[in-house]
């Protein structure tokens, strides 16, 4: 493989500074230093679950109003909830050892249309996810800060959103070492101030418990067992926020050290047991506190204030706590950067969005997706001005929906079992319940959040969803181009037998730059051949395997790429020496193109004397703004670096009519 040069410049030094040196891909280790153990793992993802403590139990005790002795059921639900959901994606974990965000789940077990929903959906709500992570940690950071300082909120935010994508384009590990003190802040101070909460009302328990039986008796009486009920799950529904974090663990498999499954399995029985403990901890300890709103502060800063006036350095405790909430917000964005850029890249390699999304960059990250997750959050943050009720109203839905179709598609599938001999009772209702749940947050949320702003995250979603349709049908058009122009060339006769024997170094020979055995390639060379006729007396085939995200899928992905890369350019030989001309190759592997091909040629340069290159392309008859977008133009840069290395490239038009 052609080493691609060290960078040289003041830009390529400031790139390395910021975003790391590239990966070496013939270090066999580096998938294992790439990978997290299921603590990072826990630490980079589930902090997205646990941050929506911050606002999920506070939006559920606050619907309850008056009716607060209806907390301890609730929070018992929530518990149970997450139990459930992490349970359901424990099994989609062992189903889709590679990867099961909802966008894959959906699509292999309900088609390709609820795949393509999920995806649009997952690609909204993890935009948000980075969006309202960052502008509540805004809120939260600056409630310790005087009144006049408040006018830098939005700055601030914006610096955030820049820094976590510098950091994630680094490399996944490195963020999340990076953001792991805050993460240990975290669990420590809100320990302290669930377990103070319970422990100093431990003595206050059987009169409280005297007084909620009473108040139950009281809302019975004023609201009826169906009042309370309708109460109970409204409240239930509107804390969905709590849960919106669990499939992150799921669709996170592919960063984790091997064995995958088994370490995706532990991080998730991390991120529920944490959850559970903090989501229901805070409920009670909201009712055992008697926590009730104050202007300008969280239940969580009451709930902290209350606590801290029983211990020594109370204010400092009050301090950490509120920092160490905001700071897990912003650790909480990392799962918009670290599976959003995966979504992207799944739906890229299935034609969905276009196919640059799952390119990986030379530290082995989806930098484009990386790049897009940052950009959108960034627009989403600047429209809104950081308010986080303005986001939040649109946050679930997106999350249930994607939960939903999860549930239902492998609920299905284990249907399909019944008559196999295989168990699947125990499973599907698991997997029933957990539909359950998901369908009646999803629904109560839309009817409840529609006109406050959920809305716009419908048609958000619709608006994906229809570009998504319509890149697919764009490349299923040039697709069935490129096939009907390989059928035409798939059958080339053989004029004689055996090889014509090695390139001769000293005559005139073509080098063609080609990717797998495609029409297209074999394409440029026929007409390369016919426009100088006699000129060439043998070729040279130049190409790179390109690693990209649906390849880099464990340590052995370089060298099964290395193969499959030379199995191609042995077929293009082949060719040749059927028709009765020299032929050889050679070959690359990496995540940057260009330079490796740029590389490539001039090896070839170098070792033919008298050498022209020539690469295809493809030319619309029709041409469009998008087209540049949806497909490469890997040919004009290479071009681009030859001629002024005063090297002579041909590009040669391969036509399409879409």
């Amino acid at each position: 493989m052609a080493d691609q040069d060290a960078p040289s410049g003041l830009l390529a030094r400031l790139k390395r500074i910021l975003f790391g040196a590239p990966r070496d891909l013939r270090d066999k280790r580096v998938f294992h230093r790439l990978s997290v153990v299921a603590f990072l793992a826990w630490v980079g993802l589930g902090a997205d679950g646990l941050s929506s403590s911050a606002y999920g139990p506070e939006e559920a005790f606050r619907t309850l109003g008056d009716h607060t002795y209806l907390a301890v059921p609730l929070a018992a639900l929530m518990a149970t909830t997450v139990f459930i959901i992490s349970a359901c994606y424990s099994r989609i974990i062992e189903r889709f050892p590679h990867g099961g965000g909802g966008y894959v789940v959906a699509s292999a077990l309900l088609g390709e249309k609820a795949g393509v929903l999920s995806g649009a959906a997952l690609l909204i709500d993890y935009v948000l996810t980075i969006t309202v992570s960052i502008a509540a940690a805004g809120d939260a950071l600056f409630s310790l800060l005087p009144a006049e300082t408040h006018s830098f909120k939005l700055a601030l935010e914006v610096v955030l959103i820049f820094f976590l994508t510098a950091i994630n384009i680094r490399g996944v590990k490195e963020s999340i070492l990076t953001l792991l003190p805050v993460f240990i802040l975290f669990l420590v101070t809100h320990a302290v101030l669930i377990g103070g909460g319970i422990i100093v009302h431990a003595g206050d328990l059987p009169a409280a418990a005297s007084q909620l039986h009473g108040d139950a008796r009281a809302g019975h009486t004023a609201l009826g067992l169906g009042g309370l009920l309708l109460l109970f799950v409204h409240a239930y529904s509107l804390g969905g926020g709590t849960y919106t974090g669990i499939e992150a663990v799921s669709n996170g498999v592919p960063i984790m050290r091997e064995p995958r499954v088994l370490t995706a399995k532990r991080t998730m029985r991390y991120m529920a047991i944490s959850l559970a403990v903090t989501a229901s901890g805070l409920i009670v300890c909201y009712l055992l506190c008697d926590v009730r709103t104050r202007p300008g502060m969280t239940l969580n800063a009451v709930l902290a204030e209350d606590v801290a006036g029983r211990l020594s350095l109370g204010q400092l405790f009050v301090i950490l706590t509120l920092f160490a909430e905001g700071a897990l917000l912003v650790v909480a964005a990392q799962a918009g950067f670290l599976d959003g850029p995966r979504v992207l890249a799944n739906m890229a390699s299935d034609a969905w969005v276009p196919r640059q999304f799952s390119a990986l960059s030379e530290r082995l990250t989806t930098r484009n997706g990386i790049v897009l997750m940052g950009a959108a959050a960034l627009a989403a943050l600047l429209y809104t001005r950081g308010d986080v009720r303005h986001i939040v109203v649109m946050y679930a839905i997106n999350v249930f929906l994607t939960f939903s179709l999860s549930m239902l598609g492998m609920a299905r599938s284990l249907l399909k079992q019944r008559g196999t001999g295989r168990p699947w009772r125990g499973q599907f209702t698991l997997f029933a319940f957990g539909l359950a749940f998901c369908a009646t947050i999803l629904v109560i949320t839309i009817r409840e959040k529609f006109l406050e702003g959920g809305w716009v995250t419908l048609v958000s979603t619709g608006t994906v969803l229809v570009i998504c349709f319509l890149i697919r049908r764009h490349y299923r058009a040039v697709s069935a181009r490129m096939v009907e122009l390989y059928r035409t060339l798939g059958n080339i006769p053989r004029v004689r037998e055996g090889s014509p024997g090695p390139v001769d170094p000293t005559k005139h020979v073509a080098a063609i730059l080609v990717g797998g055995y495609t029409g297209l390639g074999i394409h440029t060379t026929f007409t390369a051949f016919r426009a100088f006729p006699g000129q060439f007396k043998g070729v040279v085939f130049l190409s790179v395997g390109v690693l990209d995200s649906g390849a880099f899928k464990g340590a052995d992905a370089v060298d099964g790429l290395r193969e499959r890369t030379e199995g191609e350019l042995r077929k293009y030989v082949d060719l040749m020496h059927g028709q009765g001309i020299p032929a050889t190759y050679r070959m690359g592997v990496g995540t940057d193109v260009v330079s490796l091909l740029e590389n490539l040629c001039f090896v070839a340069s170098a070792e033919f004397a008298k050498v022209t290159f020539f690469a295809g392309q493809l030319v619309f008859r029709n041409e469009r703004w998008y087209h540049g977008v949806l497909h490469n133009e890997t040919a004009f840069a290479v071009q681009r670096r030859l001629h002024l290395a005063g090297q002579t490239m041909v590009i040669l038009p391969a036509r399409v009519g879409a």
